[in-house]
């Protein structure tokens, strides 16, 4: 970002283009979410829904479809009387782990500015 000082170089253009390809990734309502969900540990699909109030299952298969086709999940499906299949963040996931606790805690100061009294 010390590039962008100037508003149309190469280098700042790059970025932009960096930047905007990681707000394609993790952009949406629930991405992140998932994320979190899955930080301590495999889970089933109906877990995950259960973690992450008022999504739809729809909405759900399709992010972690998404997901996986980032590499940000893993998919595993067990083939057992049951079909099990688990979920879980990838290595390169766990990259975003400190980004998404930078989030969380710019969200709380973001709060505070916009609602000086706590909920």
């Amino acid at each position: 970002m010390g590039q962008c000082k100037e508003l149309i170089t190469p280098e700042c253009v790059k970025d932009m283009k960096y930047l905007q390809d990681t707000l394609y990734v993790i952009s949406g309502k629930w991405k992140m979410l998932i994320i979190i969900s899955l930080h301590n540990g495999s889970r089933h699909y109906r877990e995950i829904a259960r973690t992450l109030p008022n999504i739809t299952f729809r909405m759900l298969s399709k992010e972690l479809r998404e997901l996986e086709q980032n590499k940000l999940i893993t998919r595993a499906v067990y083939d057992e009387a049951s079909l099990k299949i688990e979920y879980n963040i990838t290595a390169y996931c766990q990259s975003l782990i400190p980004l998404i606790s930078e989030m969380i805690k710019w969200g709380k100061a973001h709060r505070k500015v916009i609602w000086p009294r706590p909920f």
